[in-house]
């Protein structure tokens, strides 16, 4: 079942957040992750904390997932995240329906 980080950021230091959103793509691939929403626009339909960025990454597993994110060299980065933008950061596993296979089979 796939594992997901899906992060909520409000970017408070462009340019310091712009040297993080250099590094990650690397690490990120080394986990066998994957850019699945990386910063498009948001459009806030219900809440009422604004929200400047929002990405979801894909990985084959919420274990993998979980590795990437204690990794050390993630964390390492993550340090300049966290002094250039406010993140809530959630890891979730997937959802895997129960005809999901029986309709790949067709």
């Amino acid at each position: 079942m796939k594992g997901y980080l899906i992060a909520r950021v409000t970017i408070t230091d462009p340019k310091r957040y712009e040297e993080y959103r250099l590094k990650t793509p690397e690490v990120i691939a080394s986990f066998g992750g994957r850019f699945l929403v990386r910063g498009g626009p948001v459009e806030t339909v219900e809440d009422e904390h604004a929200v400047s960025r929002i990405v979801v990454l894909e990985f084959d597993s919420i274990e993998r997932a979980r590795a990437f994110y204690h990794n050390p060299a993630y964390q390492k980065i993550a340090k300049v995240r966290q002094e250039a933008a406010q993140s809530h950061i959630i890891l979730v596993e997937g959802y895997d329906h129960p005809m999901a296979a029986e309709r790949a089979a067709r």
